[in-house]
């Protein structure tokens, strides 16, 4: 396998091989968040997930990242279907920008959960796409060559699934999101029967595992959901004041544990947040949690209850400037305000990159005097969705696969699940590392990485999807950075006189005491640039434009060692 990407051909108008799969990534691989897969067998082709990604600190103004389809787009007309694995944002946030570019009645599968949210989801955006019921244990046959059986796992939002996805190459294993969990709190085991049943099946076993990496750099085994009850039990019985909770609006095992310690000691829950408010509302409708406690899905009606009896459900736990949390954190909150004798309990994990974010959110809680509890100063208050080593060990020694790819992580995670599988007996050439738009061929003679496919990050930022490009992005890091330098020039139609300006106006670049000195030697250079231009060249705007924008550019580099953008406007009168 070539290590240098650019040395793999792009893929346009190759046909897959008889007898061969190909497996895609578009995204999840090398980075948190994005999950999509695709494989495709004879033509057909199917997308496990599409899930979205928050933008990095650099892609300014942007809202979400989703994958670039196109691959799947050229090829519409052999597109099978989208499964899905669970209702995380990272595996189904995509949805809503994608299905309007796909056929209408394109199938969507997904467990009662995960078809239940999306469903609310997907009309608050107008669409009511052809979503279908996915039942674990229940085979799944999609077009002519795909067979999936869901498997039921363990993870931190209930109807998880693996899938099974029996093909004539083989059989792959996605194992989704997991861990190993020998107590969950709704009841529902990990499917280690179904597991087994494929790795000794007549069908030559498993073939490939595309197996979860998140925590692969995490020893032992990952701890129950059910070890965080005791400790969120002793801190609401301890608390004196109102209690805030802020955790992932699809922890539904977090928020059913809350309702129940919350009817125990006789408290009432307030919502805060519209995530929180839609997950419970619609996980009650289908009977995936109880509600036993008084229950108000309003935090606006706290105020008429006594502090001592109230607990605050509300979204924040990664310092989401918009978030609930944050906002009563910095005493914008239109109901709920934070006093000293308070309790905050954080029971989330810390998502990579969102540190920064979080602790200062954590410096602002304790400002007001309460008790702040997360997960830096109080152990046991959150257990990971996702297998840790020794889980990853026992899901490889159970499937026994022919072949590994590691998905779901950072390129670390990737390379510390890739030596624990050469711990586990795999060897080097049976553990295959992918990279997104990679394509892998694999049959039971062996595997190959054969090409490029086209594949991305798609930008959405309001309403418009994929029309903010990486020169749109860098332009505001330059603004941000700089600001902007305006230039406005009026010359004659007729004989390039110039009639007015050069006029300089700057935002973000100087202070207005600071920036006037230079700008006014600015506007010398300005005219100096128009003046050497040619006469030919000066009946073109866009090379005065590129004349004064080079000319000032190194002006102001020499005079301030800044790069603000330049804009100038040639006005012909």
């Amino acid at each position: 396998m070539p290590k240098n990407r650019k040395e793999l051909p792009k893929l346009d108008g190759m046909k897959p091989k008889d007898g061969v799969l190909r497996v895609m990534p578009l995204g999840g691989v090398g980075e948190i968040g994005m999950n999509c897969m695709l494989f495709e067998y004879n033509g057909e082709i199917l997308m496990v997930d599409c899930g979205q990604m928050l933008p990095d600190e650099d892609m300014l103004g942007v809202d979400y990242v989703i994958p670039d389809i196109s691959y799947v787009l050229e090829r519409i007309d052999r597109f099978v279907g989208i499964v899905l694995t669970h209702a995380h944002e990272d595996h189904v946030g995509a949805l809503p920008y994608i299905i309007p570019q796909l056929p209408e009645k394109t199938p969507i599968y997904g467990s009662e959960l995960t078809i239940s949210l999306q469903k609310e989801k997907l009309k608050e955006h107008g669409l009511a796409p052809n979503l279908k019921l996915l039942t674990a244990r229940e085979k799944l046959e999609l077009g002519e060559h795909f067979t999936i059986e869901p498997l039921s796992v363990t993870h931190s939002i209930i109807d998880s699934f693996a899938l099974a996805i029996t093909t004539p190459a083989g059989t792959v294993i996605h194992s989704g999101d997991y861990k190993i969990d020998p107590a969950p709190t709704d009841g529902v085991n990990f499917d280690f029967h179904g597991f087994s049943s494929y790795a000794e099946g007549p069908d030559e076993g498993v073939l490939l595992l595309l197996g979860d990496s998140t925590n692969a750099d995490r020893p032992g085994m990952c701890p129950s959901e059910s070890g965080v009850i005791p400790v969120l039990s002793r801190l609401i019985r301890e608390a004196t004041g109102q209690i805030i909770i802020s955790c992932f609006a699809s922890s539904l095992h977090r928020i059913q544990t809350v309702l129940n310690i919350a009817a125990q000691y006789g408290r009432t829950v307030f919502t805060a947040g519209l995530n929180m408010e839609r997950n419970i509302r619609v996980a009650s409708q289908i009977g995936a949690i109880e509600i036993p406690c008084d229950f108000v899905p309003d935090a606006d009606k706290a105020k008429g209850y006594p502090r001592e009896k109230r607990i605050i459900l509300t979204t924040g736990s990664q310092g989401e400037p918009l978030s609930a949390l944050y906002r009563m954190a910095f005493g914008s909150h239109r109901s709920i305000d934070i006093q000293e004798g308070d309790t905050v309990i954080i029971s989330a994990r810390l998502i990579p990159g969102n540190e920064k974010a979080i602790y200062r959110l954590i410096n602002h809680l304790f400002r007001h005097g309460a008790k702040i509890h997360y997960s830096g100063n109080t152990p046991g208050i959150h257990a990971s969705g996702h297998a840790y080593r020794d889980d990853m060990r026992h899901l490889i020694n159970l499937l026994n696969p022919r072949f590994l790819v590691p998905i779901h992580g950072e390129y670390r995670h990737l390379r510390e699940h890739m030596s624990l599988a050469i711990e586990s007996g795999m060897q080097e050439d049976e553990i295959l590392h992918l990279e997104n738009g990679d394509c892998l061929e694999i049959s039971r003679k062996g595997a190959d990485v054969i090409g490029r496919i086209p594949h991305g990050r798609v930008f959405v930022d309001g309403k418009g999807i994929g029309d903010v490009e990486e020169v749109v992005i860098r332009d505001r890091k330059y603004l941000s950075e700089d600001g902007v330098v305006m230039v406005i020039l009026s010359v004659s139609r007729d004989n390039g006189e110039v009639l007015g300006g050069p006029y300089l106006h700057s935002r973000g670049f100087m202070s207005e005491e600071g920036a006037e000195a230079i700008l006014e030697d600015a506007r010398q250079i300005v005219l100096d640039a128009y003046n050497d231009t040619d006469a030919e060249g000066k009946e073109e705007s866009s090379v005065v434009q590129a004349n004064v924008k080079k000319a000032l550019r190194g002006f102001l580099k020499q005079k301030t060692r800044r790069f603000p953008v330049i804009l100038p406007l040639i006005m012909e009168i």
